[in-house]
């Protein structure tokens, strides 16, 4: 074990600086950009690349599970910051690159409710440009992206089978006479007390929509080459309100992008 700081640390243990994961993401980013990646992550490539570019830059060698791991940081500063920023009364500061809170009151109503983000409220989060550029696209069509009507439908209440010898005769075929409005009435209320009081013995924070924060998508935009001033601000007030363009967008490479957002534009 080596010791630093007071710290004690493994001889396999790699102390990330802002310098590394820069050199890092200036790598991911360019591959994301060009699709070198499936849902089984970063192809093989990418990984020689980026282990590459660290070395040359900040001379410090690193390997394939040091970056994978470093990925997985990412990708949690993603999740948990986008959800602050997707609620009123968040913000940004590039200058700190950290969050901008509206209030301590309103900060502390959310952390109440999501625990995990209590860390963030002074945690500087360098190079968050890139970052929004590669998980973007990941959280709003991975696994935890759903519609309204999945999650409905997930939720929806089906009553259990009934056996053939012990149909009601209010439920026996559709011939037979209409249930009574009170016992359908009676039996929703049913349903509803169920499900009031098994929402009340959950200890789990309240989820919060998946939603594309405005940051993510200027960081998109910043990122077209050649794109005026003029035009980034029409494209992302336009793909501020439309994230179904927002995501088509990414979908394309970036040499196509430019000319498909004036396209849309026009």
């Amino acid at each position: 074990m080596e010791e630093a700081n007071g710290k004690k640390y493994s001889r396999n243990y790699v102390q990330w600086t802002p310098e590394m994961d820069r050199a890092l993401l200036d790598v991911l980013v360019e591959h994301h950009n060009n699709g070198d990646h499936d849902q089984n992550g970063w192809k093989s490539h990418v990984y020689r690349h980026a282990i590459q570019n660290v070395r040359d830059k900040c001379g410090v060698d690193v390997t394939k599970e040091k970056i994978v791991s470093r990925c997985k940081t990412f990708d949690k500063h993603y999740e948990i910051v986008s959800k602050i920023l997707a609620q009123s009364g968040f913000g940004w500061d590039w200058d700190k690159n950290m969050l901008l809170l509206g209030s301590d009151e309103v900060w502390d109503r959310y952390v109440e409710a999501n625990e995990k983000a209590a860390i963030y409220k002074n945690k500087v989060i360098h190079n968050w440009n890139e970052i929004c550029i590669i998980y973007s696209k990941d959280h709003a069509t991975g696994q935890g992206a759903r519609t309204g009507a999945e999650a409905d439908n997930e939720n929806e209440v089906i009553p259990p089978a009934r056996d053939a010898n012990d149909i009601s005769p209010d439920f026996a075929s559709p011939s037979a006479k209409r249930p009574r409005r009170g016992d359908a009435i009676m039996w929703m209320l049913g349903k509803v007390r169920s499900f009031f009081n098994d929402a009340m013995k959950s200890t789990e924070p309240l989820q919060m929509p998946q939603v594309i924060p405005p940051s993510a998508i200027l960081a998109a935009v910043n990122a077209i080459p050649d794109l005026s001033h003029t035009d980034k601000l029409r494209a992302y007030g336009k793909l501020i309100h439309d994230e179904r363009s927002f995501l088509a967008l990414m979908e394309l490479p970036m040499d196509f992008r430019k000319e498909w957002l004036l396209m849309m534009m026009a």
